[in-house]
């Protein structure tokens, strides 16, 4: 179908993802260049592994019904292994402002078919009786949220990927990006310039660096997030994924342990993976204000990692062609959402490749050039 190969730079979950919608499609001559000596052990190693279509911006909703109907066929489509777990997701909310724009929310996400509904503070402590309720206002759940494995998803692309020719090519990064009258006319690495009709930015984190290289200014930046693991806890297994919105505290169960966190808004932009120990005396008092045996919760040090958000300022991602470089495909800046959206991404960015223009879903909202627009969408559901 090309005359010269389409270059995916990133062979995380949305690389993979892409690489195998296109070849999937009949696409030949694919190449994804990842900078690691192994594939698939960036952020999308390090997520943690959240799911779900409790969004506030219609977009994102539609990439999610999209993305988990996929992964709830993984097996069957792909021969791979998405560990989806359909927990639920409850988000408490105790602020009078962030409760009416959660009720907003839910009625969005009904229209388009989701089935989210609100939860009196009664029916949130029959869910979860060891939530301490003052201040409660309420909760919005759904049943169809949870969490997903997101190695085995991206393995899974870049394996089936790899079946129908796709190139991948570890420790090689991309160091620049040759142009001639307007277009990518290749990309440099150390081992020389691959020459390329196309090529796709799915550097998550170091999309904004990856961009630079063409001369575009991409406003991808990565952020730390930290992520705790306490040792074992009773807790049940049929609890949902679990956020407080006032504090931004996180949890659900990993095995017999629980998985908890909280996001230092604070934190400048940065790559560094340490663990932030300091943070952690505040992740410990953020849950026990609404889950008073958090305090008491003992931490694994060895299971807890930190991994980086590839960050946008309205917190949706950046899909679509450049235009001032039409070759030039973003695919970047989820803001925590790659992994539950990667295979929408993969489909839409196919069509953009192969159609000259996604269709299924309308990616417009989430093109670059919504930043010179005052219109442009914002995602406030963002933990």
């Amino acid at each position: 179908m090309n005359q010269q190969p389409i270059v995916i730079i990133g062979a995380g979950i949305v690389g993979s993802s892409i690489a195998y919608h296109l070849a999937a499609r009949g696409c030949t001559g694919v190449i994804i260049l990842e900078k690691a000596d192994t594939e698939v052990t960036g952020s999308t190693a390090r997520s943690a592994a959240g799911v779900r279509h409790q969004f506030a911006n219609e977009v994102n909703i539609r990439l999610s019904l999209y993305s988990i109907e996929r992964l709830k066929r993984f097996t069957e489509e792909i021969d791979g292994h998405s560990g989806l777990k359909q927990i639920g997701y409850l988000l408490m909310v105790s602020e009078p402002d962030t409760w009416d724009q959660y009720q907003r929310s839910v009625a969005l996400q009904n229209s388009l078919g989701v089935r989210s509904r609100l939860l009196s503070p009664a029916e949130i402590g029959a869910m979860i009786p060891s939530a301490n309720l003052d201040g409660l206002l309420g909760a919005t759940f759904c049943a169809d949220d949870g969490h997903c494995d997101p190695h085995g998803v991206a393995t899974g692309y870049l394996t089936a990927a790899r079946k129908r020719g796709v190139d991948l090519r570890r420790a090689t990064p991309a160091i620049g990006i040759r142009k001639s009258a307007g277009r990518v006319v290749a990309v440099d690495t150390p081992n020389g310039p691959i020459a390329c009709d196309i090529v796709i930015n799915a550097a998550g984190p170091w999309a904004g660096s990856v961009g630079a290289l063409a001369g575009l200014e991409i406003p991808v930046l990565p952020y730390r997030r930290c992520i705790y693991m306490t040792e074992p806890i009773p807790f049940p297994d049929s609890s949902p994924f679990v956020i407080d919105t006032e504090t931004g505290f996180y949890m659900r169960k990993e095995g017999d342990k629980l998985l908890i966190g909280v996001t230092n808004e604070n934190e400048p932009p940065g790559e560094n993976l340490a663990v932030d120990w300091d943070w952690l005396e505040t992740v410990l008092e953020s849950g026990a204000k609404r889950f008073p045996f958090i305090a008491d919760a003992g931490i694994v040090r060895r299971n807890c990692w930190a991994g980086l958000y590839e960050n946008t300022p309205d917190h949706v991602p950046i899909l679509g062609r450049h235009p001032d470089l039409p070759n030039y495909i973003d695919a970047s800046g989820f803001s925590g959402h790659g992994v539950m959206h990667s295979p929408a991404t993969g489909m839409l960015i196919a069509e953009e490749v192969l159609d000259g223009r996604a269709h299924s879903i309308d990616i417009d909202p989430l093109r670059i050039t919504r930043f010179a627009s005052r219109n442009a969408p914002v995602e406030s559901n963002v933990y």
